[in-house]
């Protein structure tokens, strides 16, 4: 038993020490998994335990105010990493079929690098979408597979930039980057106030610009199955299963969003050609556009009961129910 753990010890040094990047060493949350792993579980346990428990007993905060200054800061911070993959890369002569790590001290590998772990400290602050869901009491939102992306992303990053920052795979978080600007500046406008939803018609192109997204990464990671390239096939196939499982997602919430929607509509209309005072379900759609998700993939079918009035009187009843929504952003 005490040789299997020496074992596991010295294989572990090693991999740290020997088969890591020795760059990025000294870097913040770099020297060890532990302290990202801390960080990954605490997120989980105040998402889905303290958090909603805390909150049980008090009034959802208003937090308009918080949520436009967030959105704009995360719209900027994603914009400047998306410009630092540029000029380190991708507008520099990466190429886009194979292109194999800089594991070099030059000025634009190290800011490779660099820009790598701005990124994964970006998965970070994206742990306040959580925390602005359970502070509004929405916990509705916080599902598991919301929990999961989030609390998994920051791991799965630590590990790129511990043994491979730069080179093929950042094409993922260069194009994840960019649709983060797109959507953080959405849900940023959509904070603002009814008066604002003018500006953001286009919503529902949000989910089509992020299947295409995980397209393009799938084929672009899985490309080096035909070619030859010196970057490590691991991150390869685990970028590529990234993009699979993503698009599985959005493309199973893009199909119910817009039959829901359409569902809806027919519903809506069904409604307004009944008289005598009949209650008839109405389809309402409670994705509250000022919610905030890296990726937001939201399903909700809401079977909602309005009030219904007969004879001119309010009978007053309300019911909710079949409420089901999977968030993973």
């Amino acid at each position: 038993m005490t040789s299997v753990v020496t074992n596991l010890v010295h294989s572990y040094r090693d991999l740290m020490d020997n088969q890591s990047d020795s760059r990025v060493n000294d870097w913040a949350m770099m020297s060890s998994p532990f302290p990202t792993l801390a960080i990954c579980l605490s997120y989980a346990y105040f998402s889905k335990v303290l958090g909603p428990k805390l909150m049980e007993n008090r009034k959802p905060f208003d937090l308009r105010g918080v949520l436009i200054m967030y959105n704009f800061l995360q719209t900027f911070f994603s914009m400047w990493i998306f410009y630092e993959y540029l000029m380190s890369g991708w507008a520099k002569g990466y190429n886009i079929h194979c292109q194999p790590v800089d594991y070099s001290s030059s000025p634009m590998g190290l800011r490779m690098a660099r820009t790598c772990w701005w990124y994964y400290f970006s998965k970070f602050t994206e742990f306040f979408d959580t925390l602005f869901f359970i502070l509004r009491k929405k916990n509705q939102h916080v599902s598991t597979l919301h929990v999961i992306h989030h609390g998994v992303m920051p791991f799965s990053v630590w590990m790129g930039v511990k043994f491979a920052p730069g080179g093929h795979s950042t094409f993922f978080a260069l194009l994840n980057t960019f649709v983060h600007i797109v959507m953080y500046f959405y849900y940023m406008v959509a904070a603002m106030g009814p008066q604002f939803q003018k500006y953001i018609w286009w919503k529902k192109y949000l989910t089509t610009m992020q299947m295409i997204q995980f397209v393009m990464i799938m084929f672009h990671q899985f490309q080096l199955f035909f070619i030859e390239c010196n970057y490590p096939r691991g991150f390869m196939i685990w970028i590529g299963l990234h993009g699979i499982l993503f698009f599985g997602l959005f493309s199973d919430f893009y199909k119910t969003k817009y039959t829901y929607d359409s569902r809806k509509k027919s519903m809506k209309k069904m409604q307004n050609g009944i008289s005598g005072g009949a209650c008839m379900p109405v389809l309402e759609d409670n994705d509250n556009a000022t919610h905030n998700g890296v990726s937001s993939y939201t399903t909700i079918y809401n079977k909602e009961y309005n009030s219904c009035y007969s004879n001119g009187t309010n009978n007053g009843y309300v019911a909710n129910n079949n409420i089901t929504e999977k968030k993973l952003a």
